[in-house]
């Protein structure tokens, strides 16, 4: 059964892509909270969970998102578009400067994942969207001054198939205890 489920999740790792091409179909709600939830439950340091999900599904507000990630077509297009936020607030206050700067940024970038794995496993398409205007963004959103959008990640039914990208070869990216010191 484990080995089930670990085979099953590599697949899942290795399915994933970025999909800029959407259906129009919408997505249900309940699927919606599904993602949000997998998000949910990544780690987070301290269990501070800074992760805030800003969902929006409103044609104008997609719009202008778009145009505040530089004119990214594919985040108006989706029938759904999660922003991944981050309360600094929550992490600074027990981790300081080192929270405010990296532990948010880690904590939201791990529940971004777990969000398009989730979708990956619906048989959604998603991408992760990092070139924006944050300060449109946050204005958009009408975000309060603690609560930092670090990612825009459009799901929906994909339009495309995107092919597999080349990935290093394992035994260049690994290192046995000390940096160089390769695994055969």
């Amino acid at each position: 059964m484990q080995q089930d489920i670990a085979e099953t999740l590599l697949a899942i790792i290795k399915k994933r892509r970025s999909v800029r091409q959407f259906k129009a179909e919408k997505i249900p709600f309940e699927t919606i909270k599904t993602l949000a939830d997998a998000a949910r439950w990544a780690p987070s340091a301290g269990h501070r969970q800074p992760l805030e999900i800003i969902v929006v599904t409103d044609e104008k507000v997609k719009e202008q998102l778009s145009k505040a990630a530089l004119s990214q077509s594919h985040v108006k297009n989706a029938p759904v578009v999660f922003v991944m936020c981050g309360d600094v607030a929550r992490t600074k206050e027990r981790y300081g400067e080192r929270g405010r700067n990296l532990y948010v940024i880690q904590d939201v970038a791990a529940a971004t994942q777990n969000l398009v794995l989730q979708a990956t496993a619906f048989g959604l398409g998603s991408v992760w969207v990092g070139a924006f205007n944050e300060q449109r963004v946050r204005e958009i959103l009408e975000l309060p001054s603690q609560v930092r959008p670090l990612a825009i990640i459009p799901i929906g039914i994909p339009d495309e198939k995107p092919v597999p990208p080349e990935k290093r070869p394992l035994a260049q990216v690994i290192h046995l205890n000390k940096y160089g010191q390769q695994i055969n």
